[in-house]
């Protein structure tokens, strides 16, 4: 699949509409090198008009993309791009992490993660383009995490190192690689132009 993207990319703009460092990476990992322009949308759907938190985080994706895709296309009409859109999210107890907005908070959402399973929804959007017409494709995937018991000052310390802080839910798995007991990808979902819903485990290649 990789190789059917980058000959893709080979031929048109290909634009991240995120400046996530850890996200570029991943793209440059599997051969890709996108161009870097951040979305101007402000993430502030409601999340209560949801039926399900996986759908909020992709119509922030699909936002993302679709402010990046509009500017691109209204300047450049005729040239063919790529953008892509993406959103993290947590799930615990029924309440949705994103970042923390201080110290403080993310304290708290690494206390409310102690010891617990959760969900982290990662949504991509992406817009294909041939003269100025949008193609979006959006889905996203369901990962369960579970967390060790985790003491205060340990938290407080992750904290103190300033990792937590752009991270939805408070940590990066890279950074606390330590204290995940367990981690099981467990379902994909797929939102098309129909606004209807598919979902299936995954064992399968997007």
């Amino acid at each position: 699949m990789m190789q059917s993207v980058a000959r893709l990319t080979a031929t048109r703009r290909f634009i991240l509409a995120s400046q996530s460092p850890r996200r570029y990476d991943l793209l440059h990992d599997c051969g890709l090198h996108p161009e870097v322009i951040p979305s101007r949308f402000e993430e502030n759907l409601d999340k209560s008009a949801f039926r399900m938190p996986e759908l909020y985080a992709m119509e922030t994706a699909n936002n993302k993309a679709k402010c990046v895709f509009a500017d691109i296309s209204r300047k450049e009409p005729e040239r063919p791009i790529i953008v892509v859109g993406c959103d993290t999210i947590v799930v615990v107890d029924n309440q949705v992490l994103e970042k923390p907005q201080n110290e403080e908070e993310a304290v708290k959402m690494l206390q409310l993660l102690s010891n617990k399973t959760h969900f982290v929804h990662s949504a991509v959007a992406i817009y294909t383009s041939v003269r100025g017409i949008g193609s979006p494709h959006i889905f996203s995937e369901k990962t369960l995490v579970t967390f060790q018991d985790l003491s205060l000052h340990a938290i407080k310390a992750y904290v103190a190192t300033g990792e937590p802080m752009d991270k939805a839910g408070a940590y990066g798995i890279q950074g606390l690689p330590l204290v995940i007991r367990k981690m099981e990808l467990v379902s994909y979902l797929q939102w098309n132009q129909d606004e209807q819903v598919a979902s299936w485990p995954v064992s399968r290649d997007v």
